[in-house]
């Protein structure tokens, strides 16, 4: 991006930099993703406050997937506040910082279900048109598909991306 710094303003970089953030994320490598978002966090403009707080979320997510538990509390309170100030809260995050909170206190045999009633909670706010956002963003639905199925986000969302595209060719087969 340096080399193209005259061309961007600071914006398209906060908007890149999210991206490859969650590009990283969907690929697993949480501690580059961390590293990503961090520009994003410490950036003290008050330009995409949504951005801000997902990028926030992101982030917590990333934790909690490497297992950093000594940080998740005051990390979850510590997002949840930001996400509230900003007037940010949609119910699908409202309902995954309940679980974020609680979850630290289950064993990883006890989780599987957990993540099942989560998602069972949340998946049918999934064609809800005021959670659309928060799914644009950050695909709550498919991180607990993944976890729910034990396979890789990228997968679930890969397969949720043919599965589209197959309606679309069956619905338009000229294109």
């Amino acid at each position: 991006m340096a080399e193209y710094d005259l061309f961007l303003d600071k914006h398209r970089v906060m908007v890149i930099t999210y991206k490859i953030a969650l590009l990283y994320y969907l690929s697993g490598d949480y501690s580059t993703c961390i590293d990503y978002l961090q520009k994003i966090i410490n950036d003290s403009s008050e330009l995409r406050t949504d951005l801000q707080c997902y990028a926030r979320l992101m982030h917590l997510l990333a934790h909690y997937e490497l297992g950093n538990l000594e940080l998740m509390d005051s990390l979850t309170r510590s997002v949840f506040r930001y996400m509230s100030r900003m007037k940010n809260l949609t119910i699908i995050e409202q309902e995954m910082f309940r679980f974020l909170r609680n979850s630290f206190k289950f064993t990883n045999r006890q989780l599987k279900p957990e993540f099942e009633h989560f998602l069972e909670k949340v998946q049918h706010l999934e064609g809800n048109r005021f959670e659309t956002r928060s799914l644009a963003y950050l695909d709550i639905i498919s991180w607990l598909e993944s976890k729910v199925a034990g396979r890789p986000m990228q997968e679930i969302v890969y397969n949720k991306y043919l599965k589209s595209k197959r309606r679309v060719q069956e619905d338009h087969p000229d294109l």
